[in-house]
């Protein structure tokens, strides 16, 4: 525990150190930067639900989505948390936590992903009604695309081989059914 705890102390010190170098950025204009290019994802914050499909070994399986999504550090960051249902309310097997950022210093997108037991970062393109990922497998891609179109929040992904055409294996199309104050709710603050 003494070995990570030093570990975490030499790490900000050192971070703390590039950012006192002349002429370098100060962390509030860091974050500055990186709220600004969240903004055009502000579409997403609130509650979210509607019907998706799957395509599993059995055939399409199809479920209600839900999704929950706010900004935190000062906007520099989006927070996500999608969790599906079955037909009769039970929740289902998809149940994920991402974190979207912007990184200043390279002008690049991300996400970071946490879902059926598996993390992972990928590069995030953001477009002008949504945005677009991808997860590479070996010779297969998987690539999400998402818009919002008329207050639809769809969301399709594709598997993509070499040689072949796009095959669609999901599809969501999600409508904005409340505000949240998640994740800011209930955050620490200056104690009393």
């Amino acid at each position: 525990m003494r070995n990570f705890l030093l570990t975490g102390i030499v790490t900000l010190a050192a971070g703390s150190a590039a950012y006192a170098q002349p002429g370098g950025p100060s962390p509030q204009a860091v974050i500055a930067q990186q709220a600004e290019a969240m903004k055009p994802l502000a579409w997403m914050n609130g509650r979210w639900q509607g019907p998706a499909w799957s395509m599993l070994p059995t055939g399409k399986h199809e479920i209600t989505q839900t999704e929950r999504i706010g900004p935190m550090l000062d906007g520099s960051i989006k927070v996500m948390e999608g969790k599906s249902f079955e037909a009769d309310g039970r929740p289902a097997a998809f149940n994920a936590f991402g974190v979207m950022s912007y990184d200043a210093a390279t002008k690049t997108y991300a996400l970071h992903s946490y879902a059926q037991g598996r993390a992972g970062t990928f590069p995030l393109e953001v477009t002008p009604n949504g945005y677009m990922w991808a997860i590479q497998a070996g010779p297969v891609k998987i690539r999400y695309t998402a818009m919002l179109e008329g207050g639809t929040w769809t969301e399709t992904g594709e598997m993509l081989r070499e040689g072949a055409p796009p095959t669609k294996i999901f599809e969501m199309k999600l409508h904005r059914v409340a505000d949240t104050d998640w994740p800011l709710a209930g955050q620490a603050t200056a104690p009393r």
